[in-house]
């Protein structure tokens, strides 16, 4: 499938499952908006916009976040989102204009507050209309009939009635089971419930009118059953449900979790996917979060006979309070031949990562971008790595169509590679009648005793009630704490099942874990095409880096310090890692190390971080090695221009060096690119009065 517009663009279709989304945060009352605001809700989209994003909308807290939601609402909706025209935003304010021009005449109600506005608005222009009016007989009615709406899940071919009761004001929307055809009639003499009575007379004088009070559906006949129709009914409540159908509206979802990060060109690009998310203990004793994130499609730019794209991983990891503890970005450039892309047309499209985390609950997010067409995919989840390290404990289960024994590898990892084992998967966790599972978990702190008398149980549950059951010895296995079985699914007819796995002892259950997957009524489908890297193994000291500052930022400073010094012994040419180091350093006012470990740095060219000659003036200014910080600061500023937190420090050592003047007149210029320093501005107006200078307002 290929999207035209300035670029051509294929879009790899792949299925995916729309999570219910439930909104806890506070909102404000339309009432409480901005007048444009409270228009542009409650009048211009208030039949097409559906109950998620109208909640969103409501969370909102800046009339800037508001305008963007805007632009992402009519993004949302464009047809050809390449072409700078939005033609459907422009088809939904003509129809506004026309329902406000035709149909409030004779009612004080503005058109589009109608019934036959809100339907106009909704379905637009009728395919034929039928007028039944300038008679006594019956009220005046109005038959409108639509065609070819089966895309948003209405019948081929469908009447709607509007009837002006009395013969004055709006005309409303008549139900053949609420109204009946006694209501298109004055002065009718009939029992209410007598429906084929009021039908017959009805039929006396405008018959193709007694033709949709019965029914709406064309070719139904309800008038052999005396009653209207249900169907009709029905029929009415799905016609004001179409704009939910025409919206996914998880896009309002994301947008509003992602307002602050994600651009609007791709706020309104929200696409579904797959998600897998397991933590696996290293043999080396470290934790890694292995994560898989499946895209409903993977769009790709066409050049020069290659498709490619970029996708960008933005990843962060925060405790229960919301302090962030580890973060990470990520390029991947993809590039495909015309095989590969007529491969990859028929298969999903999955990325495979993992990275180290020490000990905690946390909550993962990961956002993934697709630089060419401007969609986004994210994944989230709440992860409890142990604290305990020595504790009995079962990771949770991964369920596999295949199970590969790789070599080492010369010590690299790979995701979802569990001891000597990859497992491949399916995103989300269907499988075929024909397959074999491969069930993978692992089991750490297993006593003596437990390896020798534990059983794990694996019970297979169909509709809740136990349909199959195997059990082994643990000492069975031969590479603990890595476990894996396979079954075959033979037996499984397609259902929905869930698999629990138990650790027991002398009959008593120690520990257990649970999963839940399908099996489909497909004899095949296509299985995912993976994006993985090999990554360094445990022994680079990469990993102690990224132990040592999650450490650090979740306030371990001490405990951090082993890490990152390990680290930079191994690699004492990286600034990353001497930067880290220092970090550490400073905090625990460990001021003379950070000599030894920033120096190096500060004459290298180009020159380093900001940070770098940061540190390293302030370690100065506290050991009193005032002239080496001016250096220091003057050099920075030099390179990286000013800014508050220079001028203040550097201000600092000229006062201790005694030469006020310099302390002036850099804490001045301070002042001028924020005025909103009290501190600041209380040295400067000592220092002005003691040399007898006039105060500046």
């Amino acid at each position: 499938m290929i999207k035209r517009g300035k670029k051509a663009v294929l879009a790899i279709l792949i299925s995916s499952f729309l999570s219910p989304f439930f909104l806890h945060a506070e909102k404000l009352s339309p009432k409480d908006l901005p007048e444009k605001y409270k228009k542009w809700l409650e009048e211009e989209v208030v039949y097409i916009i559906v109950p998620l994003e109208r909640e969103v909308f409501l969370m909102l807290k800046t009339d800037r976040e508001r305008d963007l939601f805007i632009e992402a609402f009519w993004k949302h909706r464009d047809p050809t989102q390449a072409t700078p025209e939005n033609e459907s935003k422009e088809e939904h304010y003509r129809r506004i204009n026309y329902a406000n021009r035709f149909f409030g005449r004779g009612t004080p109600k503005p058109g589009w507050r109608t019934d036959r506005g809100r339907i106009y608005i909704i379905l637009g222009e009728p395919n034929d209309i039928q007028r039944f009016e300038g008679t006594t007989m019956t009220y005046p009615s109005v038959v409108w009939f639509y065609q070819g709406k089966t895309d948003i899940g209405l019948p081929p071919g469908f009447h709607l009635v509007f009837f002006q009761k009395g013969s004055l004001g709006e005309y409303r929307l008549y139900s053949p089971l609420k109204d009946g055809p006694q209501a298109l009639m004055p002065n009718i003499y009939v029992d209410p419930y007598d429906y084929l009575g009021a039908y017959e007379q009805l039929r006396k004088f405008e018959p193709e009118l007694a033709e949709v009070s019965l029914t709406l559906i064309p070719g139904e006949d309800s008038a052999s059953f005396g009653r209207p129709s249900m169907v009709s009914d029905l029929l009415i409540q799905k016609v004001e449900r179409v704009p939910a159908k025409q919206v996914k509206e998880k896009y309002a979802q994301k947008f509003l979790e992602y307002k602050d990060i994600v651009e609007v060109e791709y706020s309104a690009n929200y696409i579904d996917s797959y998600s897998l998310v397991k933590v696996i203990k290293d043999i080396s004793g470290i934790y890694f979060v292995h994560y898989a994130i499946e895209p409903k499609r993977l769009s790709v730019d066409l050049y020069e006979n290659k498709y490619y794209t970029i996708l960008k991983l933005n990843g962060t990891v925060s405790n229960t309070e919301g302090k962030r503890i580890y973060q990470f970005e990520k390029e991947v450039p993809l590039e495909f031949d015309d095989e590969q892309i007529k491969d990859l047309s028929h298969r999903p499209f999955s990325i495979h990562d993992m990275f180290p985390l020490i000990p905690g609950n946390y909550k993962l997010s990961v956002l993934v971008k697709n630089e060419v067409s401007k969609e986004f995919t994210s994944l989230e989840r709440d992860l409890i790595i142990p604290q305990d390290k020595e504790a009995l404990q079962m990771t949770s289960l991964i369920l596999g169509y295949n199970v590969n024994r790789r070599g080492t590898e010369q010590n690299k990892l790979r995701p979802f590679q569990m001891g000597a084992y990859q497992i491949y998967f399916q995103g989300n966790r269907v499988f075929l009648k024909q397959d074999t599972m491969a069930v993978a978990f692992q089991i750490h702190g297993l006593s003596p005793v437990l390896r020798e008398k534990g059983e794990i149980k694996y019970t297979f549950f169909k509709k809740g009630e136990e349909f199959r059951s195997d059990t082994r010895k643990i000492n069975e296995y031969a590479e603990l704490p890595s476990l894996i079985e396979q079954f075959s699914l033979q037996e499984f007819t397609p259902d929905h099942y869930r698999l629990q796995v138990s650790l027991f002892v002398d009959g008593r259950e120690i520990l257990s874990d649970s999963e839940d997957f399908d099996i489909t009524y497909l004899e095949a489908f296509a299985r995912p095409w993976i994006y993985s890297k090999l990554l360094l193994g445990t022994k680079d000291p990469i990993y102690g880096y990224l132990i040592g500052t999650q450490l650090f930022n979740s306030g371990k400073i001490a405990e951090a310090l082993g890490f990152l010094e390990e680290a930079f012994q191994s690699k004492p040419d990286s600034n990353e890692f001497a930067l880290s180091l220092a970090k550490a350093y400073m905090n625990l006012a460990e001021y003379e190390k950070i000599e030894s470990v920033l120096l190096p740095f500060l004459t290298q060219s180009p020159p380093q971080k900001y940070e770098v000659f940061y540190i390293m003036g302030t370690a100065y200014l506290e050991m009193g090695e005032l002239k080496k910080a001016v250096n220091v600061y003057d050099r920075a500023i030099s390179h990286y221009g000013l800014n508050i937190n220079l001028l203040n420090a550097l201000g600092e050592c000229y006062f201790k060096l005694g030469d006020y003047k310099e302390a002036l007149d850099v804490w001045e210029r301070s002042l001028e690119i924020n005025p909103e320093q009290p501190q600041i501005k209380m040295k400067v107006d000592a220092l002005r009065e003691k040399y007898g200078e006039e105060r500046k307002k």
